[in-house]
């Protein structure tokens, strides 16, 4: 079974690198090719969306403060599952593009069994809600789960929509402009931050053709770096030009994904 979904995957690759060069307009994910340097201190997880393959630190599965990534869960069970209000939309907005606490309170106490029903839903195993939305945890692989599952299953989500548009600076006046927000072809980026206590951030993105979430005992500086360090030398530069062997270029890239254990 294995070997056959690494040749599908891989056959799918190929297809978009042909279609590539046929002229059809297509993007690069980024390739987290030095993701055993990550430090313990970070947890990474990352999916390439056309082959289904998956990649992650060793701790990818850990049960971490879920800090505002967790408004993500609350905001969609607000939207599918909510009354339909003009406030929860609002709310909604808020949580997302301004990453406002305020807000997750109101939205969180309106429907306080959100961050549960997501986690059930999706089958976010690390995921686990609480009396505060700020206690509530979760993984970086559950994230991109949840990532992965909106871009395929309803892309016209809110949630996709307002991570794409995120406020240049959040509600209480941090920057959102660090971690896999930095990584090429991302779209759409939530920021997470603690405000007490020892520094923990974490920050979770899309693209076309990938998702990546990460969470880091450490600060924002401390966070980006360990992000871009899993990804290509220089995560600003374009991609490099389609290889003289495309085929063989797409082995040598991909094929370690497709093999890592889930």
């Amino acid at each position: 079974m294995k070997r056959w979904v690494c040749r599908a995957a891989l056959s799918l690759l190929v297809a978009g690198l042909v279609a590539s060069a046929s002229g059809v307009t297509a993007h690069s994910a980024p390739t987290p090719d030095r993701i055993d340097d990550v430090p313990g201190r970070t947890a990474l997880s990352f999916m390439h969306t056309p082959s289904g393959a998956r990649v992650g630190t060793a701790n990818q599965r850990e049960a971490r403060p879920g800090l505002s990534i967790v408004k993500l869960y609350v905001a969609d069970y607000m939207l599918r599952h909510g009354d339909g209000s003009p406030e929860d939309l609002a709310l909604g907005q808020r949580m997302i593009r301004d990453s406002d606490d305020s807000a997750a309170s109101q939205a969180y106490a309106k429907y306080p069994q959100s961050i549960d029903a997501i986690a059930a839903e999706y089958r976010l195993t690390g995921t686990r809600g609480s009396g505060f939305w700020g206690d509530a945890v979760t993984s970086t692989a559950d994230t991109v789960t949840f990532l992965e599952a909106k871009k395929t299953t309803d892309p016209a989500s809110r949630i996709l929509e307002w991570m794409a548009t995120a406020a240049p600076v959040a509600a209480d006046g941090t920057h959102q402009n660090w971690g896999t927000g930095r990584l090429p072809s991302v779209t759409g980026t939530k920021w997470g931050w603690s405000d007490l206590g020892p520094s923990v951030v974490a920050s979770a993105s899309f693209g076309p053709d990938f998702s990546v979430a990460a969470n880091t005992y450490g600060t924002a500086d401390q966070h980006t770096g360990d992000v871009l360090g899993a990804f290509a030398e220089d995560p600003a530069s374009p991609p490099p030009p389609v290889a003289q062997d495309p085929i063989q270029e797409l082995i040598d890239r991909f094929v370690p994904l497709l093999i890592t254990p889930r």
